[in-house]
């Protein structure tokens, strides 16, 4: 008796899932123009026929590589020449732009020093002067974003040439 009677109350939980999962959805428009959607149906409320959601596809990591399709016969082709003159002017405006990051890092650590060394003051009603605390770490976290880009850039242009090579 007990066994039947845990049975049934297993299959009516099942069931009682299975019905959430499939719960439905009205839409209803009130007579201002307001839509509203609710799992319960209301007077005027139209039952929406929702398809349920694909199932969910792979994690990225779990998908399987694309194949490489082959380079058309008919695709423009490149001497090998030509491609070396190429590779050689992108390596010149690579090199430009790291001497140019360089020298921009470079001032951006001096601009850092100097605002380091320079606390944000202001003077009071009775003369006084007072640390504007604020401003001044507002500033010095300007300058560090300033310097941590240039490094950032540079770090990726010295990766670039590096795989030019």
């Amino acid at each position: 008796m007990k066994k039947t009677l845990w049975s049934l109350a297993c299959c009516l939980f099942l069931l009682g899932a299975t019905c959430a999962a499939q719960a439905q959805i009205y839409k209803h428009v009130d007579a201002n123009g307001r839509v509203t959607y609710s799992n319960i149906p209301t007077k005027g409320a139209t039952r929406l026929d929702i398809e349920p959601p694909p199932p969910a596809s792979p994690a990225p990591a779990q998908q399987k590589p694309r194949a490489r399709t082959p380079t058309p016969a008919d695709f423009p082709r490149v001497d090998r020449q030509t491609q070396e003159r190429r590779d050689d002017k992108r390596r010149q405006i690579l090199q430009s732009e790291l001497e140019v990051e360089q020298q921009a890092l470079k001032e951006a650590q001096q601009a850092y020093e100097e605002g380091k060394a320079k606390p944000e003051v202001y003077r009071g009603a009775n003369g006084k002067t007072f640390r504007n605390v604020a401003k001044y770490q507002e500033k010095m976290e300007r300058l560090q974003a300033d310097v941590d880009l240039h490094k950032n850039n540079i770090e990726l242009l010295q990766k670039e040439l590096a795989a030019i090579d």
